[in-house]
């Protein structure tokens, strides 16, 4: 009925009907199935579907409608956003427009002012799932005040009281019909105990450190080393010459690479992947365990693993000189980049050595060659060349070489932060980049030109209304923008990026082209890859780590086997939730991951109130501007902070200008700053101006 439902709302010229003319429409006789209809509108209104009128007494649906939908995400200084989707820019919301609404609960919102800001007019869903927050007593009773700001303290329900203490960091869940009583479903630990400020970011975001008993118990039955029967049916690549590259700390390790040249114009490369389906059954406690998880979390001084540590830093590690099960995708490839035949199946490898970015940038970088990597020096070299011709077809085609601006936080044996660096990639890390893109390529062609149901990894063209501000923003600074928005291409943007290169304020620009992107997604559906110019990826490389990957990996075996209509069906059935689930969950993880930095670096600048820092405006909203240091730590200079004050925001040149026009403080300009404020409690640091445009 819901389809009939929208396929009527759908009618341009009379849009919005009333229950009795959708009724009618329906050809509703009995007022029982009236009574059925005004339940499902009503349930279609909550979730977002329709809208409804009290005025007019009418249903719409809510696309055709002023009104959007979206999870409200709330700022610690009050005022929130609320995130779209669908590649359009988060909408700003005044802490008076917030009519009560809550972090991550889902609102109706109007567009007010220029269209960037809105109010909330209807709460369609109250997040009432599970919250982290602090242990405290008052008049007898136990309360919990939430991590989250906007949320109210809840009462714990006596039954849980017993062991809590004042500080106690704890994991709460409302109890059914009543949002201010609580249960506590886990005891982190106290506030001030060492690495509960981390993992209190881990329970919030859904995740959990420990493995169930199912899972213990399962792991029992895996092995530490591989049979002769696993290796049955199975392509023996033990004698090739395969081998691993990581960073200097990697224990999961679940890609490796071969190198052959065939002839005078075609190489074999091999990529070499830990057959995690081998050990983890579909259905099984493990498998349950590893689809809710999604996805590894990596946090500054620890891994929260999707899969426990004896399958990820053990069975499924393709760790050196021992034999591994794997599914390898070999690829014989042209002087052109061209991938003319592969083969792709399960395999039996044995690594010959772990290598480091670090010693093998030393050797191509450098012709500086560490013990140890003398026998495996050509291959290297061979390994480079072939990466340099993949690398330039992917640009040719339109691959967009966004600059990662990502910081390595360095922690002492107490976990405070003690400094802040930016993570460098070379030449060994840029060569596996472009070896996985590769495979991933491979894997998913070999599904999708099959005409099979698969998962891809989707990357949609960038959103237009922030292309344009992105292109009237540049071209204001005198930048040359070349393209249309609505049919910009990636070799459009990797020329408007060319010209920004070595410019002072290239990182934050480049920042700002990654907004204008659209968050890349896993999809039943192949839309094709935007970012890397490729119109058919997949995500094959990383099962230790990820859970699409795992489903990839299944996928292929399936298809390499005589499969039946009803496996096909059953894909077609599956994968779309799963794709859905895994790309929420590595939402949930990334937001996990910031949600720790920000921590972090809040805490890192508590050391340093009272400094003097250079950076650039990195953000400018009506209440004030972001600044960015060079070692990407975020503070927040307040508009009425600024010296002079009367400053007034300007949307389309992402300025603050005085009432006279004599002062303005712009997007990318330099700055100098000094540290007012910083709190590890709530992530923020703010800065005041001590000079402008050094």
């Amino acid at each position: 009925m819901e389809d009939r439902i929208i396929e009527i709302l759908s009618d341009v010229d009379r849009p919005a009907k009333s229950a009795i003319e959708i009724n009618d429409e329906l050809g509703f006789t009995d007022i029982k199935e009236y009574k059925k209809l005004e339940k499902i509108l009503e349930e279609m209104t909550k979730d977002g579907i329709l809208y409804y009128s009290e005025k007019k007494k009418r249903y719409l649906l809510l696309k055709n409608s002023h009104l959007l939908k979206g999870k409200l995400i709330v700022n610690p200084k009050g005022f929130g956003f609320v995130e779209i989707g669908e590649g359009r820019k988060d909408i700003y919301i005044n802490k008076n427009n917030l009519k009560n609404a809550r972090a991550n609960d889902i609102v109706l919102i109007e567009l007010i002012g220029d269209k960037t800001e809105g109010r909330i007019v209807k709460i369609l869903s109250r997040d009432e799932h599970s919250f982290v927050g602090v242990v405290y007593f008052k008049n007898g009773k136990c309360y919990v005040k939430p991590d989250k700001k906007n949320m109210h303290d809840i009462e714990i329900s006596q039954e849980y009281v017993h062991g809590l203490v004042d500080g106690h960091k704890v994991l709460v869940k409302p109890l059914p019909g009543n949002k201010y009583l609580g249960a506590v479903l886990h005891v982190i630990g106290h506030k001030n105990d060492v690495g509960v400020d981390i993992l209190s970011f881990v329970y919030a975001n859904g995740f959990n450190p420990q493995f169930n008993d199912d899972v213990i118990e399962e792991l029992k039955s895996i092995p530490d080393s591989i049979s002769d029967d696993d290796i049955k049916g199975r392509l023996d690549l033990r004698d090739r010459v395969i081998f691993t590259i990581d960073g200097d700390d990697t224990k999961d390790i679940d890609d490796a690479i071969s190198i052959r040249v065939i002839s005078d114009n075609t190489y074999e490369l091999g990529v070499h992947i830990a057959d995690v389906s081998h050990y983890v059954k579909v259905g099984s406690a493990l498998d349950k365990e590893a689809y809710e998880r999604g996805t590894s979390v990596y946090l500054v001084d620890r891994v929260i693993p999707m899969l426990p540590h004896q399958l990820s830093n053990g069975i499924c590690s393709l760790n050196p000189n021992v034999d591994r099960l794997a599914m390898s995708c070999i690829m014989k490839i042209d002087k052109r980049g061209n991938v003319v035949s592969y083969d792709i199946g399960p395999s039996v490898i044995r690594s010959r050595i772990q290598m480091t970015y670090n010693k093998v940038n030393d050797i191509l970088d450098n012709n500086k060659v560490s013990s140890g990597y003398e026998p495996f020096v050509d291959d290297l070299r061979l390994m480079k060349e072939v990466s340099d011709i993949l690398r330039k077809k992917m640009v040719e085609r339109g691959y967009i070489e966004f600059s990662s601006n990502e910081a390595k936080i360095i922690v002492d044996e107490k976990c405070h932060p003690v400094e802040i660096k930016l993570r460098e990639e070379g030449t060994g890390e840029n060569m596996i980049e472009n070896f996985m893109v590769v495979a991933n390529e491979t894997v998913s062609g070999y599904i999708y030109y099959q005409n099979l149901p698969g998962i891809y990894r989707v990357h949609d063209r960038p959103d237009e209304k922030r292309l344009q501000s992105f292109f009237d923003f540049l071209s204001a600074r005198g930048y040359v923008v070349r393209g249309k928005r609505k049919k910009i291409t990636g070799k459009d943007l990797q020329y408007i990026l060319s010209q920004l290169t070595d410019k002072p304020d290239y990182n934050i620009l480049n920042d700002m082209a990654i907004r204008c992107q659209a968050k890349a997604i896993y999809s039943s559906e192949n839309i094709g890859h935007f970012g890397l110019g490729s119109k058919c990826y997949s995500h094959f490389t990383s099962p230790i780590r990820r859970y699409p990957d795992l489903i990839l990996h299944r996928l292929v075996k399936d298809y390499s086997q005589e499969y039946s209509p009803a496996l096909i069906e059953k894909w077609q059935m599956d994968l779309p939730e799963m794709a859905n689930h895994c790309s929420i969950r590595e939402q949930d993880a990334v937001k996990c991951e910031r949600d720790v930095d920000d921590m972090k670096k809040a805490e890192y600048m508590e050391d340093h109130i009272g400094e003097v820092f250079e950076g650039i405006i990195s953000g400018v909203m009506e209440f004030g501007m972001f600044v960015e240091l060079e070692n990407t730590v975020e503070g927040l200079v307040k508009i009425e902070d600024i010296p002079g004050g009367g400053y007034s925001y300007m949307e389309k040149s992402l300025s603050l200008v005085s009432k006279n026009k004599k002062h303005k403080y712009t997007f990318g300009d330099k700055v100098r700053v000094k540290c007012i404020r910083a709190s590890r409690e709530t992530s923020m640091v703010d800065f005041a101006l001590v000079e402008k445009n050094i």
